[in-house]
């Protein structure tokens, strides 16, 4: 690689430096590859090490990289799609569902939750756990709460616990006739139980989704979904649910 010096600019350097440096993702790197060291980079580009930890912060930020302890920086996967629409709505666990289901629990759901329910206060209700992956790594949590009520027939003997129960609520929502679905979207911070599952620090920024499924004109199911601010988008469209945007991966030169 030869070297190239930045010329003189309006903007600050980083932000410059930033821009050289998105390009050379697209054309020289892949999905996954580690970035030479700051030193090289700095030397590459005839930068300071502190402008081009600036640059690199800020394509952090934009979910362009990762940075891995014991691992270095590395080209970040295309960012997850979070699309909201007006199309077909489906319960979750369909065909088309890319989240995985990990364990189901019988709580009592915070009181926001138990009011958007319609349950009474000490009512339990089953809280599906589920996780989204992209490229090996987690993008999203989900916490699906699912009232008695909606899912009537499901039997504790053939689904006593764990992703089997999870499974099995999810195989009962299908048979209830969904009325429509509402979505809120809200900035919000990793608390500790997100943070572990989503492998960021306690505090970093996330996307929070919750979706009302209504069934017989009342909630059969409410989903709060939280991703990572690094790694999604937000879209608008005609169909609704979490999609993986089909972008080319970038590949080495």
């Amino acid at each position: 690689m030869g070297t190239t010096q930045l010329e003189s600019v309006p903007e600050p350097k980083y932000w410059h430096l930033k821009t050289v440096l998105s390009q050379a993702l697209d054309s020289e790197f892949s999905v996954g590859e580690i970035l030479p060291n700051e030193r090289d980079l700095a030397a590459r580009f005839g930068v300071a090490r502190a402008t081009l930890r600036q640059a690199l912060e800020q394509l952090e930020l934009e979910g362009r990289l990762q940075r891995r302890r014991g691992v270095g920086t590395t080209v970040a996967p295309p960012r997850v799609g979070v699309s909201l629409g007006t199309g077909p709505h489906t319960w979750p666990g369909g065909p088309e569902d890319a989240w995985q289901p990990v364990d189901c629990t019988a709580a009592v759901p915070p009181a926001a939750v138990a009011e958007a329910l319609e349950t009474g206060p000490e009512e339990s209700v089953h809280i599906v756990r589920r996780s989204r992956v992209s490229h090996g790594r987690p993008v999203a949590a989900e916490l699906l709460y699912v009232p008695q009520s909606s899912v009537p027939e499901l039997s504790g003997i053939d689904a006593p616990s764990g992703a089997a129960r999870a499974r099995a609520v999810l195989r009962e929502l299908q048979r209830l006739e969904l009325q429509r679905q509402e979505n809120a979207v809200e900035l919000g911070s990793a608390g500790a139980e997100d943070a572990k599952e989503l492998d960021r620090l306690p505090g970093a920024p996330v996307l929070v989704v919750t979706t009302r499924f209504v069934a017989g004109g009342r909630t059969g199911a409410l989903s709060v979904a939280t991703y990572r601010a690094d790694t999604c988008r937000l879209t608008f469209g005609d169909s609704a649910g979490a999609e993986i945007h089909a972008e080319p991966q970038r590949q080495a030169s």
